[in-house]
């Protein structure tokens, strides 16, 4: 049994796919499971897969018929055999000692959910998104949603999840969705009992203007509004604390670019100018 499956799902990426790929396998923790699912790329991307398969063992290559990231890794989760399950997107990337630090840690403290960091990168500059600061382990829901910055930072992939868990509460993605991260993401979290947090390692997210979440669709509009919804009813249900979220967020644009925006958190505003903080108040919970 390896120690983790990575699942990957591809989907015309040939330009970013070969750089995702090698921070899998030159892992430090070598005993992966890497589970590669073509979504019907009609790139070279399904070449490049059966080129990094032909050279490591691990490499599982399954290709399939256009159907979605969310059946993609429905796809690799339904085969997966390692003792914990990651997910890495076709157009990031990992510290090479990301799945190391995580898994050791998680064994540790056997943890069913280790969070890791997250670094942004935007055209040639990057930034911290999520900066994990110190080791915590929690079986506490309202503090593992602050911990991960959910539901603001809703991500699969700076996570490992014990699969014996996933499996027992049958956790998978809604099929044909987008945005199926947030309910995936809420549920884990909810249901998984313990999580611990990972610092001094990262998950690196690429901003692609051309990823499924940056072009935009009525179908995509449509359903970023129904995650949202199903997600905030699923919290609400459960009696999440969400003092940490924001309420509000406002744009000024020129030119059709956003150069300024202002964001309205139960205990903060923060004022950002071309996406970087300028200035943050702190507020009492009260105000809006």
């Amino acid at each position: 049994m390896p120690k983790i499956s990575v699942i990957i799902p591809v989907y015309n990426v040939e330009r970013f796919l070969k750089k995702c790929l090698e921070s899998v396998i030159n892992q430090t923790l070598s005993d992966l499971e890497i589970i590669c699912i073509n979504d019907g790329s009609t790139d070279k991307s399904l070449s490049i897969l059966n080129s990094f398969a032909q050279k490591d063992n691990r490499i599982i290559v399954i290709n399939q018929d256009n159907q979605g990231q969310s059946c993609a890794r429905n796809a690799g989760l339904s085969i997966a055999t390692g003792k914990y399950i990651g997910f890495v997107d076709s157009d990031d990337w990992i510290d090479l000692d990301f799945y190391e630090k995580l898994y050791n840690t998680a064994k540790k403290y056997n943890a069913d959910i280790a969070a890791a960091g997250i670094k942004r990168l935007r055209t040639y500059k990057w930034k911290y998104h999520l900066k994990i600061k110190n080791e915590e382990y929690t079986a506490n829901t309202d503090q593992k949603f602050l911990l991960c910055d959910v539901p603001d930072k809703c991500y699969v992939w700076n996570k490992i999840y014990k699969t014996t868990e996933l499996k027992k509460y049958n956790i998978i993605f809604e099929p044909h969705v987008f945005f199926e991260d947030r309910c995936f993401t809420a549920e884990a979290l909810i249901k998984l009992k313990y999580l611990v947090t990972v610092p001094d390692t990262y998950y690196n997210y690429w901003t692609n203007n051309k990823s499924t979440v940056k072009t935009k669709s009525p179908k995509k509009n449509a359903d970023s509004a129904y995650t949202h919804n199903k997600m905030m009813e699923y919290l609400k249900e459960n009696h999440i604390n969400l003092d940490h979220y924001f309420l509000d967020l406002k744009k000024i644009k020129l030119f059709g670019l956003t150069i300024f925006k202002i964001k309205t958190f139960k205990t903060k505003k923060q004022y950002l100018l071309f996406n970087c903080i300028k200035f943050e108040i702190k507020l009492p919970l009260s105000q809006k």
